[in-house]
């Protein structure tokens, strides 16, 4: 299977995962698709951009397991319980063991803001940034504060300014 097919069947895997969740179904489409679309225009290429969005796709993929261990799902608690079912769901697909270890520590850190340490994981974070300040009806000083203390990437600054407005 190609990346691309690869890509397709995980996205499909990962709506029948939250099949009857619409919100967090359309949460990591949109992740997927700004991260895609970052990466791209950071000229990302091959396996960095494979593993992106595989990560893009699956990174709150620990929610509902945290929801049942403990009744909620904060970003810490979704870093801690994303690693088994995201190494599942890949090692189903027969991706590259390379490739899950990368996507899980990713999905195990995309709540964790200092030590980011590659394009990835990077982009990832803005992805999941401008979505979720767009979700959770963010103030424009928090948009702001994010743009000035998480944002890096000239893509995804761009595509944050004009998302709101900020230009």
């Amino acid at each position: 299977m190609n990346h691309s097919d690869t890509i397709e069947k995980l996205k499909f895997n990962m709506i029948d995962y939250y099949k009857g969740d619409p919100k967090r179904i359309h949460h990591f489409i949109k992740v997927h698709s700004f991260a895609r679309l970052i990466g791209s225009l950071e000229k990302l290429g091959g396996e960095d951009m494979f593993i992106l969005e595989c990560a893009a796709l699956v990174h709150d993929i620990g929610i509902r397991p945290a929801e049942r261990k403990y009744g909620k799902c904060d970003g810490k608690l979704q870093e801690q319980e994303g690693a088994e079912p995201a190494r599942k769901m890949l090692t189903a697909l027969e991706i590259d063991n390379d490739v899950i270890e990368r996507v899980c520590f990713l999905v195990s850190h995309h709540h964790t803001y200092n030590h980011i340490d590659g394009m990835d994981y990077r982009i990832l974070v803005e992805a999941d940034f401008i979505v979720n300040l767009y979700e959770d009806n963010a103030s424009v000083s928090a948009v702001k504060s994010a743009l000035k203390n998480i944002f890096q990437t000239k893509s995804g600054t761009e595509i944050l300014m004009k998302c709101f407005n900020l230009m």
